[in-house]
């Protein structure tokens, strides 16, 4: 049984649309400006800015709030090493701020031990597809006076419960609507090819503050000087664009647009959000309730009143010394009955060579010189790490995931017993 086609909508008929358009770049065309209406929209965000990729709009976001070269930004080490590269993209310092060791997501108490004069923003993970405490987050960002950016790569339609008084979340001075996505000065979408929503590449930043929309559009488009917050075009007056006497560029930009086929296609898929992030959410609940059955698998803690939507499902393996088989033996023999394999956690990103081995000084060698990240120790990353599972939950047929989760049973029962 194959796993269907994730272009289950309007996908082939609006790329068509595109090859039939006169433009297919975003500087003209405008199924990137109608994506990035929709999205803003569905989120009650007065401005979206699309990019070619998630990593893409993390680097915009923390050059738009200001991140200078020098300035220190909060990220968790459990995470892909995009999150620590972004501010190296940014020529800032990445300072780790260790994780919960329930939901897995950044610690609100260890980012507050983490901030220094230095501290210019804090970029928070909905690792999996939980949201981290947001509300917590805000209130130190207000706190400190440092931009809050959500890195929501894993998690679309995610909820948080609010604890303020009557209803009204006193972060967003406005009735509180629980989405995750919407706390921070900028939130940050990836629509790579194994996110709920996937163009293969493609990202998005949702703001509310018009400078920093406006200031993210010109890092992501070159510069332009006639990119404004809710609008990414810059053809739209052929008579002054073409005037030789015309002055395009103001500012430094790179070249992060998001093309319109791109645009059509995750577009044609964001009409389908809520069904495709409910479909993860049960296919979750499949494998959760075989897992059950032993309490050495411990999953990611979903706090009263959230929404995990389940980029993949994330549970810690603690059975090795109570039962004496090993991770890869579980996996491997998973794989052996028929299952897609387990997924393990990144490496804790200190650890990696690009950051062990000193190989982002070369980056900025005036700033990094004599830097060691490395002494950056986050024990309950650490731990973690070695013994999350990821299993899949991008099935498109229940069906299929009702299979794969009678494979792992088998798999469970036969190393483990009843």
């Amino acid at each position: 049984m194959k796993n269907p086609s994730k272009h289950l909508g309007n996908e082939l008929k609006y790329f068509k649309k595109v090859l039939n358009q006169e433009s297919w770049s975003a500087t003209g065309g405008s199924w990137v400006n109608n994506f990035e209406k929709e999205f803003a929209e569905k989120f009650d965000m007065k401005y979206g800015i699309a990019t070619n990729s998630g990593t893409a709009t993390l680097h915009a976001a923390l050059e738009a709030v200001g991140v200078l070269p020098g300035d220190e930004v909060i990220v968790p080490p459990l995470s892909v090493v995009m999150s620590t590269t972004s501010v190296l993209h940014a020529n800032a310092i990445p300072v780790y701020a260790d994780v919960n060791l329930k939901t897995f997501n950044i610690d609100p108490e260890d980012v507050i031990k983490k901030i220094t004069k230095k501290t210019k923003a804090i970029v928070s993970v909905a690792l999996y597809g939980l949201p981290p405490d947001l509300c917590k987050l805000r209130r130190i960002a207000n706190k400190y006076n440092i931009a809050l950016i959500e890195d929501n790569a894993q998690c679309v339609m995610g909820m948080v419960s609010c604890s303020c008084e009557n209803n009204k979340c006193v972060l967003k001075n406005k009735s509180f609507n629980g989405l995750s996505g919407t706390f921070g000065d900028f939130s940050s979408y990836s629509f790579e090819n194994t996110k709920h929503l996937s163009c293969g590449e493609g990202g998005l930043l949702l703001t509310n503050n018009k400078k920093y929309a406006e200031k993210a559009r010109k890092v992501a488009g070159h510069g332009f000087k006639n990119l404004q917050a809710s609008e990414g075009r810059v053809r739209l007056k052929q008579e002054i664009f073409q005037n030789p006497n015309y002055l395009r560029h103001d500012s430094l930009g790179w070249n992060y647009r998001m093309s319109e086929f791109s645009a059509a296609i995750v577009l044609a898929q964001f009409e389908r959000v809520e069904e495709l992030v409910n479909l993860r959410i049960k296919n979750a609940e499949i494998f959760l309730e075989v897992l059950s059955k032993y309490n050495f698998f411990i999953p990611q803690k979903n706090p009263t009143g959230y929404t995990n939507s389940y980029y993949t499902l994330g549970v810690v393996y603690d059975g090795e010394k109570k039962t004496g088989v090993k991770w890869n033996k579980i996996r491997k023999k998973y794989v052996e009955n028929g299952g897609d394999g387990i997924y393990s956690a990144w490496a804790v990103t200190y650890d990696e060579p690009v950051i062990k081995l000193g190989e982002y000084k070369k980056r900025y060698p005036e700033i990094y010189k004599n830097l060691d990240l490395t002494l950056h120790k986050c024990k309950n990353a650490e731990f973690l790490q070695k013994r999350l599972m990821q299993f899949k939950t991008n099935y498109r047929d229940m069906n299929l995931a009702h299979k794969k989760a009678k494979i792992l049973k088998k798999t469970l029962k036969d190393l483990f017993g009843e």
